[in-house]
């Protein structure tokens, strides 16, 4: 199966200064909610480095203006 360039860019990995622009949210308020199962879980992409799937921050920017 072959990726289109819309799956390619919407599976691709944000960092954390793009995922408080997205989310509008703190750090802190992030993990706290991410431990509250009420936002999208980290993924390690290094010894020290973390991001979260671009297609799942917008889904939950989609459903929280829904709320």
């Amino acid at each position: 199966m072959q990726l289109t360039e819309t799956q390619i860019f919407q599976e691709r990995i944000v960092r954390e200064d793009e995922r408080k622009r997205i989310t509008s949210i703190s750090r802190s308020q992030a993990y706290q909610l991410e431990k509250l199962g009420r936002f999208p879980k980290r993924i390690l992409i290094g010894s020290r480095s973390v991001g979260w799937r671009f297609s799942e921050l917008m889904e939950w920017v989609k459903n929280r203006q829904v709320a």
